[in-house]
Formats: structure tokens, C-alpha cells, sequence
């Protein structure tokens, strides 16, 4: 059985420890939802600082040209672009995920006007369950939603698929999708394939270029540590570019928008998706967060992402065997940045924990869920929070009459 003292030793030769500095950090916790909201780092604070009392406070409105606010949607795209495995040009920092989910779905059925199928996830997160079927309900002709098993997705491809919608990693198991080979077996068939990111982007290595992925969207609050509310990111291949129409233009997206045409006219590339304008002091939250991306590769990120579920994993065996029904998968390949323990109890386990300083989150009906952010956990914090599991397990504490009612957020 490993010891503490082992996992002070993997600290100890940690490669990405001295970022863990970077974030604001309550000492007495152990912050395992990452996967939710990640923490402020120095460089967000000193960023919007910049931002607020410089060029809002003394510049005004002259900021949108002299502090660049106007091209910040494209410069922070870019900035993103390689923790997705995507070029320049091919990212663009607007809006938020469901709005970014919306406007994809309603482009890319144009693209496909012979067919009129749409497939998702049955068990894929709500707001992109409810999103896609408006955008499907209000395309102006008759398009069938089929939120299927994706286990069975091969028996569900034919011609008459337009487009299919996954996330990339589940949001309650961990689960990670085959990036390549089921946008391979969309492709196959004729249809368009988009993916959702927000429980993959800086959270497992990406890359929609080898893939051949048509279109995907994220968010920048959880693994990117951006602030609640962070904008999201669109990715459209560079082929799809003055092609995929935005559904949802706007003056930002007009080729001159200080023109002030009655006709539009889209700008070329990604411009051409903003829609209105972007929130500032929140895109400055993001530039400063991506800051600390510049010491850290993907591939290190992984690599003890990998290590720290691994170790998760072995501990709550050892220590409590027959106790949790372990969700994520164990092959690496298919497992995200989290581990889902899956416990009658979840909701009164996840609080008794919250209550000992341990912060993670419950997802209905039964999983209790930790989120591994390797910019910023260490060893023994998974050493430690599987003390503190063990103690709410032993002295029945998650039994406690006042988790009887769940709290509105949980």
C-alpha cells in the first residue's frame, strides 16, 4: 500500500510543482473540482487589473482600437488553438458554450440540406440536449433528434445523417470518446461531426487536425481556469471557413463593421462568428489564465493527470474495497482529467467531505465526482483526500439527517 511519504517523493520530482504557486489556494482544502471551476491565478488578477484600471479606467472607449479589444476574440482563439491540436485562424473566443453549441448545429445542417437526422449523446450534458433540440425544432424543415446510446452509434449512421453531436469526455464518468476514430466513422457516412469540449480542453491532449474534425466548442472555467462565466471557444476547419454561415450574425462578424451596412456581409475566417460584443474584462480573465499554459505541456499535463487518477483509483481500493462503484474507465485511453465514484449515498458523501475540507461535487443520481488538475494538485492531496473519504466512510457521517435535502446546487 502506497504511503505518504512515497507521495511526498512523486511531489517532490514533479516537473509542474512550482505552478501550483501561481493559484490562489486555501491551504486548509483539497480542491478536487477543477473539472468545474478552476482556481484564479496571479496572472488573471494581474490581467484584469491591467484591463480595468488602465484601458477601461484611462483609455474609455479609445481601447477598442489602441488596447486591441476588438481583435481579442481572434488573438485568444489563437492563443487556444494548440490545446486543441488546431492551427491559427481556426479558433475563435466568443460568446459561451451553449451559444457556440446553437450556432454550429444551426450552420451545419445547412451544409447538409439532403438529410435530416441529427444524433447525440442520450447521456450528454443537458444544456446541449436542450440546445440541439431547438436549433433542430426551428430549422425550417423537418430534422428528427436522436439522442441514442452512443455505444451504438455505428448502427445508427446511414445517409440520412446530417450531424453528429458528442462530448468528447463525459461529465459525470470521466468517460473519453475515441476523438479520431468515431469523427472517422461519422465522415464515412457523409455526415459532419461535432464535438464539445469542456471537460476535455487542457484536460487531455486534442488534436482536431489529425482527427479531421469538422467543428467543436468549449468552454475556458474549468481546466483553463478563466473565472465563472469564462467565455467559450469555436473551432471550424479552416475548409469550412466562408462556407459554414453563422446563423446568428452580428456587426462584429461584418467584413466593416464601422460601415454600418444594411446588407451583411460575413468578415473572412472566424470573425465572421462574432456576433456582438465580446466581454472584455472576462476575455482579459482568460488571456491571463493561459498565461501559466506557457509552462506546461499537454503531454506533462497528461502524463500526471494519468498518475494522480491512477493513484486515486488505488487508494480507495485498498482502503475502502466494496465501498464505491469506480465509473471511469481504468484504460488511460478512455479515461478524462476525474474520477466518478458511484455510492448509494453520494449526495451526504460529497457534503461530509465539503464539510472536512475535501471539495468535490455530486452528479445525479449517484456519483460522487473529482476533478485531477495537474497545474495545481499535488500527490499527497490525493493521499489525503482518500484519508478524509475513509473517515466520512467509517464514522457514517454522510448518513447525517441533514444531507436528507440536496442543496440547489450540487
Amino acid at each position: 500500500m502506497i504511503t505518504r511519504e512515497e507521495c511526498e517523493a512523486l511531489d517532490a520530482g514533479d516537473e509542474l510543482a512550482a505552478i501550483r504557486d501561481e493559484f490562489t489556494l486555501d491551504d486548509r482544502e483539497i480542491y478536487l473540482d477543477g473539472n468545474s471551476l478552476g482556481p484564479v491565478s496571479s496572472s488573471v488578477k494581474a490581467r484584469v487589473d491591467e484591463v480595468i484600471e488602465d484601458q477601461w479606467a484611462r483609455g474609455l472607449v479609445r481601447s477598442w482600437g489602441d488596447a486591441g479589444w476588438m481583435a481579442q476574440p481572434t488573438r485568444l482563439g489563437d492563443r487556444i488553438a494548440p490545446l486543441i491540436g488546431a492551427r491559427a485562424g481556426e479558433v475563435v473566443v466568443a460568446d459561451t458554450l451553449t451559444f457556440l453549441i446553437a450556432k454550429l448545429v444551426g450552420a451545419a445542417l445547412e451544409l447538409r440540406p439532403d438529410r435530416h437526422v441529427v444524433l447525440t449523446d442520450v447521456a450528454n450534458f443537458h444544456s446541449d440536449l436542450y440546445i440541439i433540440e431547438a436549433i433542430c425544432a426551428r430549422a425550417g424543415r423537418p430534422i428528427t433528434l436522436r439522442a441514442i446510446d452512443r455505444d451504438n452509434l455505428d448502427d445508427e449512421l446511414n445517409e440520412d445523417v446530417a450531424l453528429v453531436e458528442l462530448t468528447q469526455v463525459d461529465f459525470r464518468t470521466g468517460e473519453a470518446l475515441d476523438l479520431k476514430g468515431i469523427t472517422k466513422k461519422v465522415h464515412d457516412v457523409g455526415a459532419l461531426m461535432l464535438w464539445d469540449f469542456a471537460h476535455s480542453t487542457g484536460a487531455v491532449p486534442l488534436d482536431v487536425e489529425g482527427a479531421d474534425v469538422d467543428f467543436a466548442a468549449g468552454c475556458t472555467y474549468k481546466y483553463l481556469n478563466a473565472g465563472p462565466g469564462g467565455p467559450g471557444f469555436m473551432y471550424v476547419r479552416e475548409v469550412w471557413q466562408g462556407v459554414l454561415k453563422n446563423p446568428l450574425p452580428g456587426w462584429l462578424g461584418h467584413a466593416r463593421p464601422f460601415d454600418f451596412e444594411l446588407e451583411y456581409e460575413p468578415a473572412p475566417g472566424m470573425q465572421a462568428f462574432v456576433t456582438s460584443s465580446p466581454s472584455i474584462i472576462a476575455l482579459a480573465a482568460l488571456d491571463g489564465a493561459l498565461d501559466v499554459w506557457n509552462r506546461a505541456s499537454m503531454d506533462q499535463v497528461r502524463a500526471k493527470s494519468l498518475a494522480m487518477t491512477d493513484l486515486f483509483i488505488q487508494l480507495v481500493e485498498e482502503r475502502l474495497p466494496n465501498v464505491f462503484e469506480i465509473v471511469t474507465p481504468r484504460e488511460h485511453d478512455r479515461r478524462g482529467s476525474q474520477v466518478a465514484l458511484g455510492h448509494p449515498d453520494g449526495y451526504g458523501v460529497i457534503q461530509a467531505l465539503i464539510e472536512r475540507g475535501v471539495i468535490g461535487d455530486f452528479r445525479a443520481p449517484d456519483i460522487c465526482r473529482f476533478g485531477f488538475t495537474p497545474l495545481y494538485l499535488r500527490f499527497v492531496d490525493v493521499y489525503d483526500a482518500v484519508e478524509r473519504i475513509v473517515e466520512v466512510i467509517s464514522t457514517g457521517a454522510h448518513l447525517d439527517q441533514r444531507f436528507a435535502e440536496r442543496n440547489p446546487v450540487t
